[in-house]
């Protein structure tokens, strides 16, 4: 069942990604949903499922640009496992540390991303600071939304279910 609902999460993210993206920002997302998703799993469920998660979804979201196929994938897996880790090792349950999980993330998978491209000479960076932090910015946002919405929502369903019941 767990697997299922990664999947689930990584076709969410990868749905809303390419449907979104084309209203965000003038045609280019401020916001990586996929790296969201792809976090959000590592933090829930460890380093091998994150990077597991980020793998697939990488080599998704690779064969649906127009780049090079893997290199989005060894980006976000490496993030996965990084990020899985962090959250065994570390409590990161409120706010603040999810906040700065997902721009540390954010961070390295532009990082990784971009470093490869320029090592393999397919694509010069010449100063995506501004552009990175505006992502990690807008991941964390999200990432802290959703984060907060999915653990909000087995409670919502019992107090409605229980509401549900008083009237009768």
């Amino acid at each position: 069942m767990r697997a299922a609902g990664v999947f689930i999460a990584i076709a969410l993210a990868l749905a809303l990604q390419t449907t979104l993206a084309r209203f965000l920002v003038g045609g280019s997302a401020a916001v990586d949903l996929v790296l969201v998703a792809v976090v959000y799993v590592a933090l829930t469920t460890g380093p091998v499922t994150g990077m597991l998660a980020g793998s697939v979804a990488g080599l998704i979201q690779d064969s649906l640009s127009s780049g090079v196929v893997g290199i989005g994938g060894l980006a976000k897996s490496i993030v996965g496992f990084l990020a899985g880790a962090f959250g065994q090792q570390f409590i990161v349950t409120a706010a603040l540390p999810r906040l700065v999980m997902f721009v540390a993330a954010t961070a390295l998978h532009a990082a990784v991303f971009m470093g490869l491209y320029e090592v393999l000479d397919l694509r010069a960076f010449p100063s995506p600071g501004k552009t990175v932090m505006t992502q990690a910015l807008g991941n964390a946002l999200v990432g802290i939304v959703a984060f907060t919405i999915i653990e909000a929502l087995p409670g919502i369903v019992e107090r409605r279910r229980a509401g549900g019941r008083g009237r009768r």
